[in-house]
């Protein structure tokens, strides 16, 4: 997760509900991600009306290719085109790819192609293997093409995860939608640009989309969270006594009592730039939320090295409102580094005091997301 491109564009995101996220300024006090994206910066009234954006950019920095021969944009020529950021711990991409899934699958013999680049955040992402096993566990059967050196990315001018860029069978980008939502108008731009490509047979309707677990999409209504890091360069609300001392090993305190949206380490941690590293077993982490949905993005360094842990709401077992990593007294194991679905309550949401306690030490914490 990164800050946004500026100042005024993340006001300007965040007054529009914008679930966006961007890679340009290194510190944001509302993440972009976290947020529901309801605005475009174009957005075509019908999809008969779409503008010529752009060419589709080489492919060639694209380190590998997984699921998939090596593309290019001369071997695209004829093919509609759906390119797609994403990073496998983003829950906004996470809640939008069951509808790239199905367009992929539904459109596929029309002369669709979804190209999934992958361009990585956190320093783990990197790691080719980590990536097959998420694309493998999260049903990720398109073409991925591996951006790690953020050549794609460069290449478009892309600055969110997720952005969908529309290529016509011309190779010219026609639309591009960044963050959640606005499914409808996207899929039409699918059906108009396959229907321009000669496909007569292309149908109006929507396809059935099925998501689940972390897939679903956020009770935006009881959002008042926004996703936070936990790493010095870019947290925000940290409320442990005397603040955080970088790079260091200290042994931290959680005050007894939060206000929204504050959070705070308890016992003996590392607090580096992009993360939280636990030295010493029984470390906790609280966090003050209003969401239906808590996440946090965390996991051992290696695997191999699992990590228990216990969480609690309110210093109770959440019961029924455990997620789908954790049991309902609350306990679960981090097995690698990824998205952990911690928290999913039920109706009605209320402010809460989360904590979770680990009981060994090594465990690496990078972000809390909500939903």
């Amino acid at each position: 997760m990164s800050a946004a491109p500026s100042s005024r564009a993340r006001r300007r995101l965040l007054a529009a509900s914008a679930c966006l996220f961007a890679l340009v300024v290194l510190a944001a006090s509302w993440h972009a991600r976290s947020v529901r994206a309801a605005e475009q910066v174009t957005q075509p009234k019908d999809a008969a009306q779409l503008p010529v954006e752009g060419e589709l950019p080489s492919l060639g920095g694209v380190t590998l290719w997984l699921n998939s021969q090596p593309l290019t944009a001369a071997s695209l020529r004829g093919k509609v085109v759906l390119v797609e950021f994403w990073t496998y711990t983003c829950i906004n991409w996470m809640r939008q790819f069951p509808y790239v899934r199905a367009w992929a699958e539904a459109y596929k013999d029309k002369g669709l192609v979804v190209i999934a680049v992958h361009t990585p955040e956190f320093p783990f992402e990197h790691d080719i293997e980590n990536v097959r096993r998420a694309a493998k566990d999260m049903r990720v059967d398109v073409p991925i093409a591996i951006d790690n050196d953020r050549a794609v990315w460069r290449a478009f001018k892309n600055e969110y995860w997720p952005a969908l860029y529309f290529i016509d069978a011309q190779g010219r980008i026609r639309h591009h939608r960044f963050g959640e939502g606005d499914y409808a108008r996207s899929e039409a731009v699918i059906q108009q640009l396959l229907t321009e490509a000669g496909n007569a047979s292309v149908s109006q309707e929507r396809v059935p989309v099925t998501a689940q677990g972390a897939e679903v999409a956020a009770d935006w209504a009881s959002l008042k969270s926004p996703e936070n890091y936990l790493g010095a360069a870019r947290t925000e609300s940290f409320a442990s006594p005397g603040g955080a001392v970088v790079d260091k090993r200290r042994v931290y305190a959680a005050p007894t009592a939060l206000k929204l949206n504050e959070w705070a380490l308890s016992g003996k941690w590392t607090l580096g730039k992009q993360d939280a590293v636990l030295n010493q077993a029984n470390g906790r982490i609280v966090y003050q939320f209003h969401a239906r949905d808590l996440h946090l993005v965390m996991g051992p360094p290696t695997r191999g090295a699992p990590v228990r842990f216990r969480v609690r709401i309110d210093g109770h077992p959440p019961g029924a409102a455990h997620g789908l990593d954790v049991d309902d007294q609350g306990y679960g194991t981090a097995t690698e580094q990824r998205l952990y679905q911690l928290i999913r309550q039920a109706q009605p949401i209320a402010e809460r005091r989360f904590e979770i306690e680990f009981l060994e030490p090594g465990v690496e914490a990078f972000a809390f997301t909500f939903g």
